[in-house]
């Protein structure tokens, strides 16, 4: 059951991974660099800040959490836990595959990048979307670094989609946990 499992994500990697095109290359290494999205937080840090005062303190710890335990579980946990390589550092698939970066560290299950990006969508949806819809659209951004985690062959999809899973319920945790602690604070400041 493993083999097959190993062998049709190791398809599935290497069709997703086919669908490259010289134009897009620079686009997925973009949306794959950590450092492109330095300016997105600040500019949410500052727009939270700005909508919420003393209350975004909440938020943005609970977002931050959220992130840091979704990139643990992936990073300290799993990867040391499964020894599953990347495939860029997997002989059988390096030759079949189109490398665009130099491989990154040498275990890649679950995706860190998946994690935190949809930790930090889903935060965000979950304690924001009923008032801004347009958060919704985050899960896009989410998907597109996800996806640029296989174009540039540093993960397979199933490490992807494991490392979404854990962002997303990190995310669902931390909100539930927040959203307790106010409840909390609101029934005891009235009585």
């Amino acid at each position: 059951m493993r083999q097959t499992l190993n062998q049709l994500d190791t398809d599935l990697f290497l069709w997703l991974n086919s669908l490259h095109a010289p134009w897009l290359d620079p686009l997925m290494v973009l949306a794959t660099e950590r450092n492109t999205w330095i300016p997105f937080y600040v500019l949410l840090i500052g727009w939270l800040a700005w909508q919420y005062r003393k209350a975004a303190i909440g938020l943005v710890i609970t977002l931050a959490v959220s992130v840091a335990i979704s990139d643990q579980v992936c990073s300290s946990v799993l990867k040391p836990l499964t020894l599953r390589l990347r495939p860029c550092h997997e002989p059988a698939v390096q030759a079949l595959m189109h490398p665009v970066l130099p491989c990154g560290g040498l275990y890649g299950f679950a995706s860190s990048h998946a994690a935190n990006t949809f930790a930090l969508a889903m935060g965000l949806w979950l304690l924001l979307g009923r008032t801004y819809p347009a958060l919704r659209w985050l899960f896009l951004w989410a998907i597109v670094v996800t996806y640029s985690r296989v174009y540039v062959g540093a993960h397979y999809p199933l490490d992807v989609l494991a490392g979404a899973g854990i962002g997303t319920v990190a995310a669902w945790g931390c909100v539930r946990v927040y959203t307790t602690l106010q409840t909390r604070r609101k029934a005891s400041v009235s009585r």
